[in-house]
């Protein structure tokens, strides 16, 4: 393979329809939540719907790539690699501000785990973590790239994006027991559960703890992709990075706009409008809880 100024970035050559697929796929979920989150106000689902856009951007990133090959340039590789890296951290921001929400809407503060009050503090706190970790390895790879000592330079950023996966890893794992235990304690709890079912708190708890097991899943993959370098088998063949990060990216993002959290946040008083299987819906009367 050639390549700009004896660069290479891949070790393929990037599919052009793969990546028209994805940014298709994208463009539509990502509008969706576009137009679900303005009309509804979910505020706390802004870094989600950043995400979004840096998956469409970074997949047009892998368009452009496509249609350089093999003289790649930085820029669309900078583009994809980074922005599809970091999108799900931002995914798990708004993830994790869910759940202190069901928390108080079905009055279970005291079946949680942690404080509701610094759950979302906590969570959030190690998903920026994870986030500057990944952004700042991304960035010394493609720095290092056109450096006197590349290889130096890509195995640093390597590892310090393999720490920030880690990171990510560790507190979605924490974030999983958290619920699952929450779930445990007002399921087993009678007057509380009567209280609870009073609301549709369950499909919401599985839409959370569905979206987090998949963001794992590519989570892990992810950090295999890095230990095995540049040269492993997961890096030398494209279809891995559509089928777990893209794909599971992508569904990820259509469970939580059909069980969408205007629901919840309805359910909290702080909204009258909310999506009942991607679709709006004008609810009526008193909705706090």
């Amino acid at each position: 393979m050639s390549s700009h100024a004896g660069w290479i970035a891949y070790e393929y050559y990037p599919s052009m329809g793969a990546a028209i697929v994805f940014i298709v796929l994208f463009a539509i979920v990502t509008l969706m939540h576009t137009f679900h989150l303005f009309r509804t106000r979910t505020w706390f689902f802004i870094p989600l719907l950043i995400g979004g856009y840096f998956e469409l951007v970074g997949y047009i990133g892998r368009a452009m790539s496509s249609k350089q090959s093999p003289d790649w340039t930085t820029g669309p590789y900078i583009m994809q690699s980074t922005l599809l890296l970091i999108a799900p951290a931002l995914f798990a921001a708004s993830i994790y501000m869910e759940l202190g929400r069901i928390i108080i809407m079905v009055k279970g503060e005291q079946f949680a785990l942690i404080r509701v009050n610094w759950m979302t503090k906590i969570f959030v706190a190690g998903d920026v973590l994870s986030f500057l970790m990944q952004a700042s390895g991304a960035g010394i790879m493609v720095t290092g790239s056109s450096s006197t000592d590349p290889s130096s330079s890509t195995s640093t950023g390597q590892n310090v994006i393999i720490g920030g996966l880690i990171v990510q890893i560790v507190f979605f794992g924490f974030f999983l027991l958290t619920s699952l235990i929450f779930q445990k304690r007002l399921g087993s709890h009678a007057g509380a559960r009567a209280v609870a079912n009073q609301y549709p708190w369950r499909k919401h708890m599985w839409a959370l703890q569905s979206s987090s097991i998949l963001i794992l899943i590519r989570s892990v993959i992810r950090v295999v992709e890095y230990v095995q370098g540049t040269h492993g088998y997961l890096m030398e063949h494209e279809v891995f990075i559509y089928v777990f990060d893209g794909l599971l990216m992508f569904v990820m993002m259509v469970i939580l706009v059909v069980i969408h959290p205007s629901e919840v946040n309805y359910l909290l008083g702080r909204g009258n409008v909310v999506t009942a299987m991607g679709g709006l819906k004008v609810m009526e009367g008193s909705n706090a809880v």
